[in-house]
């Protein structure tokens, strides 16, 4: 039997007590390791780039370098990680722009009880993701055929 390894994951968020929630929703999921929890842009980079994570969860409202920013200079030291966005931004604009910059997922702090668990496992599984109650549901342009996005 062959037991594949955990997915390594890096938790970005300045709330403490949502970050909290997030690796106690994790932590009773198989196969996921919260690896590190920083709270800043610019620690993320950092991390990243120390740690290489499979997987970042990163806010955008964060101090020092905001979490757009921060996904932009994640992909140039840590290219295969892969990030989904976990916020409380809900406009389309800001949606467009963090999957435009390499975001696979995008999912709304209000919604990640019902959809943090399925949005990992659709980006894992190589898909993308966008919570169902983001604004102005059009990702088209910036999706592929295999999104999870907006289901009615």
């Amino acid at each position: 039997m062959t037991l594949r390894p955990a997915v390594r994951v890096l938790l970005v968020d300045d709330y403490e007590p949502f970050r909290q929630f997030v690796c106690s929703m994790l932590s009773k999921a198989p196969g996921l390791q919260v690896i590190g929890e920083v709270s800043d842009g610019l620690e993320a980079v950092q991390r990243a780039e120390e740690l290489k994570p499979d997987l970042i969860l990163l806010d955008i409202g964060l101090p020092k370098l905001n979490g757009l920013e921060a996904a932009t200079r994640i992909g140039r030291v840590a290219p295969s990680s892969k990030i989904i966005f976990v916020t409380n931004e809900n406009g389309s604009d800001v949606v467009h722009a963090a999957l435009s910059n390499g975001a696979r997922g995008y999912v709304l702090k209000s919604d990640a009880r019902s959809e943090l668990l399925w949005a990992l496992e659709t980006v894992l599984g190589g898909g993308r993701f966008v919570s169902t109650r983001v604004e102005d549901c059009d990702f088209t342009d910036t999706t592929d055929a295999d999104c999870l996005s907006c289901a009615n």
